[in-house]
């Protein structure tokens, strides 16, 4: 055998077992590729069902259209009195944000304790006793209802009650933040690390001991990390809510959309990007601070 031959063939691959040679391609193509037409052949209907048609947005005459639009935001506006105006409607913001997202920790920290299986001391038997899996499940219906109506629809209400302004907003916020950490914390928590909670419950430990030595420092991060990013998601939804009167800085941006005054609206919707910046950052720190 020459030299060429030699050096030409493959040299079996270390994970390969004896005998066999290494596959030219993915076994599991054939399987993906049956998955993606599958997913697509499914997905056609609904498209059409919902008229979703990209391809309008390159067409010449919609391009000329969105380059004209997009023009009107410059140049930006940055006299003295505005950026006054957004620094103080910026503030009242985040602290719109800030309170409601404390308060839906009020409603959701008990609720998601209390729906949480782990923490239960009659379901360490096995089975959750009849009145504990009343309550369990109260909880979680209860924590249905308020992720279930959108904070839109919250500050409708609360702005017929309270009137214009960030209490509409706080309110609304407390609601169905409430209810989405409410949920996810229980989830977090009983995803975790069940064997030390439980060793504590069987020794006689209450269930509030359970959970700060038991549960909380191994989901410490993940649950910080959540609660920032719905922080963050407040402060998006405090756009929304300006529209409907609930104040901050939102409902300035509709006033001057209103007046189509572009350069305006191009000014807050950066510093709405500034505000989500830092609170990415914040959430990152705090990971880095819990690890």
């Amino acid at each position: 055998m020459s030299m060429h031959s030699v050096a030409a063939s493959p040299a079996p691959s270390p994970l390969t077992p004896p005998g066999r040679t290494a596959p030219d391609r993915d076994p599991a193509w054939i399987r993906r590729v049956a998955w993606t037409i599958t997913v697509l052949v499914l997905l056609w209907p609904l498209g059409v069902a919902t008229e979703f048609r990209p391809w309008v947005f390159f067409e010449r005459e919609n391009l000329k259209v969105t380059g004209q639009f997009l023009s009107t935001f410059l140049p930006l506006a940055y006299s003295g009195e505005f950026l006054e105006m957004v620094v103080r409607e910026t503030w009242r913001t985040v602290a719109m944000a800030t309170v409601g997202v404390v308060l839906a920790l009020v409603l959701a920290v008990p609720l998601s304790l209390v729906s949480t299986r782990v923490l239960s001391i009659s379901a360490l038997s096995g089975r959750m006793a009849l009145l504990p899996a009343v309550v369990r499940t109260a909880a979680r219906w209860l924590l249905i209802v308020l992720r279930s109506i959108p904070e839109l629809v919250w500050a409708l209400v609360f702005v017929r009650v309270v009137g214009l302004g960030p209490t509409a907003g706080v309110l609304a916020i407390a609601l169905t933040y409430g209810g989405m950490l409410g949920k996810v914390y229980g989830e977090i928590l009983e995803s975790g690390e069940a064997h030390a909670t439980q060793s504590l419950l069987r020794n006689g430990s209450g269930r509030l001991q359970a959970f700060f030595y038991g549960l909380l420092p191994t989901n410490a991060g993940e649950l910080t990390s959540y609660t920032v990013y719905r922080w963050e998601c407040a402060i998006r939804s405090s756009v929304v809510l300006g529209f409907v009167g609930a104040g901050g800085l939102g409902q300035q941006l509709d006033n001057s959309m209103k007046m189509f005054n572009d350069g305006e609206e191009a000014t807050m919707l950066l510093v709405f990007v500034v505000l989500v910046a830092l609170a990415d950052r914040t959430s990152a720190w705090l990971r880095k601070a819990l690890a």
